[in-house]
């Protein structure tokens, strides 16, 4: 694996206790906080896509808030994948939008390091099919609305994940 080609600042030692909380295990691989959720807390990292054991790890943006991991599990229970990668099939802007959100996914991990293992595989399911709306939420609210058009709309579905307040409460700094 290449190193990455930028400068990572470090992760801040609160967010990554905070993640870790939010996991229940302890957060890997983590380069930044890539959103976080209305309460202040990280709801989106970005992770290298190699982990410290070697493991090749498609999944850029990981989803931690368990608040929202479980909305979003809702509506995959509820068959929103199965439905969303049908429209793939019939609607040819929205295969093609979903195809450039794969595109800029891959672009996005590749800042980060080749992991010729995954190459060409971002993550969810893309570029042709619906497979972990968890990983697609998460490349909406990282990248803001536009890039993923089934993350948005996945992420649209949810409600207001956030308003019964943080879902962990943040470590004292220390």
């Amino acid at each position: 694996m290449t190193e990455p080609s930028g400068p990572v600042d470090p992760v801040d030692p609160v967010d990554v206790a905070t993640v870790t909380e939010q996991l229940g295990r302890q957060a890997r691989a983590v380069v930044e906080v890539a959103h976080r959720c209305p309460c202040g807390n990280p709801d989106v990292v970005r992770t290298l896509p190699r982990l410290p054991g070697g493991t090749p790890f498609p999944t850029s943006y990981y989803l931690t808030c368990p608040r929202a991991t479980g909305a979003v599990s809702t509506l995959e229970s509820a068959g929103l994948m199965r439905e969303m990668t049908d429209r793939l099939g019939t609607d040819a802007d929205l295969a093609a939008a979903y195809r450039r959100a794969h595109e800029a996914y891959l672009a996005q991990r590749a800042e980060l390091g080749d992991v010729p293992e995954i190459d060409g595989i971002s993550a969810g399911g893309m570029p042709d099919r619906v497979k972990c709306l968890h990983v697609l939420v998460a490349h909406s609210l990282a990248a803001g609305p536009g890039v993923n058009p089934l993350g948005d709309e996945a992420l649209a579905a949810l409600g207001d994940w956030w308003a019964a307040g943080p879902c962990v409460a943040r470590p004292e700094a220390g």
